[in-house]
């Protein structure tokens, strides 16, 4: 005859971890098998937006005699502001019509690199966060790299991910 696991012993009634597998009453352990659901909290992002003296001088070696007026601002203090709905446009204030962009680049000191309407910065399903330049004039890039994104195609973007636009705005996106 097989007897049951006395008191206090592991597995049994009053054993470690309650009774026959299964916590004690009041235990704050789960039973095996139980996995506990864990409350995902919403990713966060924001962007940091300022000047690039790196990005500025690539884009005067990059560019025409046009762009020999130019020159880096002064002062230009960095602005920080968190991500929020599911798209922000990037650009500058239309005087004509008024229209202004969630991002205006026409504050000063104004970036006259910047197309009205510029990029636009989208939310993934994932919650994460991708450019697309709007067929701007001058293009937008991406970490430094040489040729411009393709116009109308979403650009997945990570933390830490830079966006440059215009002649010297450079969007630093981060998580958390």
């Amino acid at each position: 005859m097989i007897s049951p696991p006395s008191p206090g012993a592991p597995g049994g009634p009053n054993g470690p971890g309650g009774g026959y597998g299964y916590p004690q009453p009041g235990s704050t352990q789960a039973p095996p098998g139980y996995q506990q659901q864990q409350q995902q909290q919403p990713l966060t992002w924001s962007i940091t937006i300022g000047p690039d003296r790196e990005y500025f001088m690539a884009m005067m070696q990059r560019s025409g005699p046009e762009a020999a007026g130019l020159n880096l601002p002064a002062y230009s203090p960095e602005q920080q502001r968190p991500l929020s709905g599911n798209q922000l446009t990037i650009g500058r204030r239309r005087h004509s019509t008024g229209d202004t962009p969630d991002i205006d680049l026409s504050v000063p000191p104004e970036d006259p690199g910047v197309s009205h309407q510029h990029a636009v910065l989208v939310q993934q399903p994932d919650g994460s966060w991708a450019v697309v330049d709007q067929n701007s004039t001058n293009g937008t890039t991406v970490n430094g790299a040489e040729d411009p994104i393709q116009p109308f195609v979403p650009v997945p973007l990570q933390d830490g991910d830079r966006v440059h636009v215009g002649a010297w705005t450079t969007i630093t996106i981060r998580r958390g």
